[in-house]
């Protein structure tokens, strides 16, 4: 089962609502490389696999399709993705520091007025 083929409203993705559209590093990573390949249906990729990355994962067959599709190699496409799995895992330390999630967001906002 792909991520398209879940509901909007499946228990999967209720924790998270902003599944669908997030712009996460193998978002880009994935458009980057479509896009650079003259692939038609980047954003339909890019919708479907980025998410299905962090919630469940990519299958060996994920790996080799995008891998295919990307013209990478299998590991690039590996590499992509626990580097998202990275950034994923420190977004999820600072939610569960609310301190560190204020002094983000203030040092965000400083840095806009820069």
């Amino acid at each position: 089962m792909t991520v398209a083929d879940h509901g909007l409203d499946d228990a999967e993705y209720d924790y998270d609502p902003a599944w669908r559209d997030q712009v996460t590093p193998f978002r880009r990573w994935l458009t980057e490389k479509l896009t650079a390949v003259g692939s038609g249906c980047t954003a339909d990729m890019a919708s479907m696999y980025a998410p299905a990355n962090r919630y469940r994962g990519l299958q060996e067959s994920d790996l080799d399709l995008l891998a295919i599709l990307t013209n990478t190699t299998t590991d690039a496409v590996l590499a992509a993705h626990k580097a998202d799995l990275a950034v994923w895992a420190q977004e999820q330390r600072l939610r569960d520091h609310p301190d560190l999630a204020v002094l983000d967001a203030d040092l965000d906002r400083i840095h806009r007025r820069s």
